[in-house]
């Protein structure tokens, strides 16, 4: 059965904040500060594993297998992109059984052609709605317990209209929790959350096209909840460089100025503590 934390949250019906990971670093860290759903980030997972664009070049089979990673690795329940289902519908209904059988908590899937670009870039297109409302047929069918998240990528293609539509397809299709991705302003993000009456969530994706809002704002607005996807990647990207940059013009290898680990702490965080606790019960 898969995690309910998901489900149990969003039937309080109070708003929540979900931290984008982009490798097992990121998860531990999720966990160590509290929190229990965390979102697997396919832009930032494919950049981070392959050192490749979001554009549709990572398999099913690499992106499950970094789902299934820090699903062994962190103890937050997992809400994970599946991009387009990586094919047609009975790609579709592999992807659900394999995300399902990992433990994922709730796969989101997307309504763009493949290979599928990351949301917030250019030259994106969508396939036909009827099209999709097949796959989100097919996942409803497929899955047991899992939450099944609608994604739709037509607010640049076709517009807003176009968008409240195939959103309402949809969640008739058995879709769980709708996402309309990319909105452009608060009076779009409001109308997307007061249309529909099942969950849906916001992409706080940093340098994207939707306003960054607080979470007091998303909570009136009307969202389940929010995902930071790009947080955590870009905080880092940038703590790396400038570490980075002062190594190579000042052969600084501790730099005062800047935040960092204490490297027994991170032992203990990275799961060293029970290697010394193994190693003494068992040493000769």
């Amino acid at each position: 059965m898969a995690d309910t934390r998901l489900i149990d949250k969003l039937a309080t019906k109070d708003f929540f904040v979900v931290p984008g990971i982009h490798d097992m670093i990121t998860a531990v860290i999720a966990d160590r500060v509290g929190f229990d759903v965390v979102y697997g980030t396919g832009y930032w997972l494919t950049a981070s594993a392959y050192g490749m664009p979001d554009a549709g070049l990572v398999s099913y089979t690499q992106m499950l297998d970094r789902h299934a990673t820090i699903l062994k690795t962190s103890k937050a329940a997992l809400i994970a992109d599946a991009d387009t289902g990586f094919g047609g519908l009975l790609n579709v209904q592999h992807t659900v059984r394999g995300y399902e059988a990992a433990g994922v908590s709730a796969i989101q899937i997307e309504d763009q052609e493949f290979p599928k670009k990351c949301g917030h870039t250019p030259g994106r297109k969508v396939i036909p709605v009827e099209d999709m409302v097949e796959k989100i047929k097919v996942a409803a069918e497929t899955r047991k317990d899992m939450l099944i998240i609608a994604r739709t990528d037509a607010r640049q293609v076709e517009g807003m209209d176009a968008v409240l539509r195939r959103l309402e397809a949809y969640s008739k299709a058995g879709a769980d929790v709708l996402f309309p991705e990319a909105m452009e302003s608060e009076e779009e993000m409001r109308l997307a959350c007061s249309t529909f009456d099942k969950p849906v969530m916001a992409n706080m994706a940093n340098g994207g096209s939707t306003p960054i809002l607080t979470g007091d704002a998303l909570r009136d607005i009307g969202y389940a909840f929010a995902i930071y996807p790009s947080l955590s990647s870009l905080i880092a990207a940038s703590a790396i460089e400038t570490a980075f940059i002062k190594l190579r013009d000042q052969g600084d290898g501790e730099p005062a100025d800047m935040p960092m680990f204490d490297f027994k702490e991170f032992c203990g965080l990275i799961g060293f503590q029970e290697v010394w606790d193994f190693e003494k019960k068992w040493a000769r």
